[in-house]
């Protein structure tokens, strides 16, 4: 597991990567619930327009989790998610967008932060730091066995010339394989689709399959080349106290954050 540092802005609770700090013009930051304005279901700090939450009160969770990185709110380009492969470079002009149907965002421009929503999926933040080059993908169990970490790492190598040994990896908060259970259709498809599929789908005494997101978007970057990878190891599920858990809470919860960009 990696190192983390945690952070407090008066209330406002986020982390970082110790690997990822050290990088000179980088910035990243790994949100949690607490520290904005939105009420329960959504408390407190939900970055998610689209679960039901007060569209002023996400507003404000923005402007908050900005002025934390020291970043304009106008400059942040983001995905709408859907489990899906869908790759974006993004540069200056796509400022302020969401893109359609994207699960992965790719920059080399500094000033462009790029953000993505979590409450159980997997954050991947990728740093090429021979080219300065950026990404952020969303992995749940669809894009995980679609392989969205490869994919990423791919899109990379066409836009950049990124060589995957170069890269340094980090994998966010996510549903931890504690709590992840799975039901046959998905367990049948991890069997199929990922290579030592023994080690991220686990078969507990009461005959349930529990998949191991972490170590299954691990192995998937070490396939690609990717050589230095880090794991945060906090279960979103099991930390409601910090975390979204769209698993653990039945649905109704928010949506945390998490940046990632270059600096000028």
């Amino acid at each position: 597991m990696s190192q983390l540092l945690k952070y407090n802005d008066n209330g406002l609770v986020y982390y970082r990567f110790v690997t990822l700090e050290d990088q000179p013009g980088l910035f990243h930051g790994i949100f949690t619930r607490l520290g904005g304005v939105s009420s329960a279901p959504w408390a407190t700090l939900n970055v998610g327009h689209t679960v039901g939450d007060d569209h002023e009160a996400v507003e404000e969770n923005h402007r908050r989790l900005c002025r934390a990185l020291g970043i304009a709110r106008q400059d942040i380009v983001s995905g709408y998610q859907v489990h899906g492969t869908r790759v974006a470079r993004v540069g200056l002009r796509d400022r302020g967008q969401v893109y359609p149907e994207t699960d992965i965002l790719i920059t080399d421009v500094p000033g462009v932060p790029l953000m993505q929503r979590y409450a159980d999926c997997l954050p991947i933040l990728l740093y090429d730091p021979v080219h300065r080059a950026v990404g952020l993908a969303h992995a749940g169990w669809r894009g995980t066995l679609a392989r969205v970490a490869q994919k990423a790492v791919e899109a990379m190598q066409t836009e950049f010339g990124t060589r995957p040994a170069d890269l340094i990896a980090a994998l966010g908060p996510g549903i931890g394989p504690c709590c992840y259970q799975v039901g046959p259709e998905v367990a049948g498809a991890a069997q199929t689709t990922i290579s030592g599929w023994p080690s991220v789908l686990l078969r507990r005494r009461d005959g349930s399959w529990h998949l191991d997101l972490w170590e299954a978007n691990r192995r998937l970057l070490k396939q690609a080349g990717v050589e230095h990878i880090e794991i945060s190891g906090l279960c979103t599920a099991c930390r409601t106290d910090e975390f979204y858990s769209h698993r653990a809470e039945q649905g109704r919860t928010g949506r945390f954050g998490v940046v990632i960009g270059l600096r000028w």
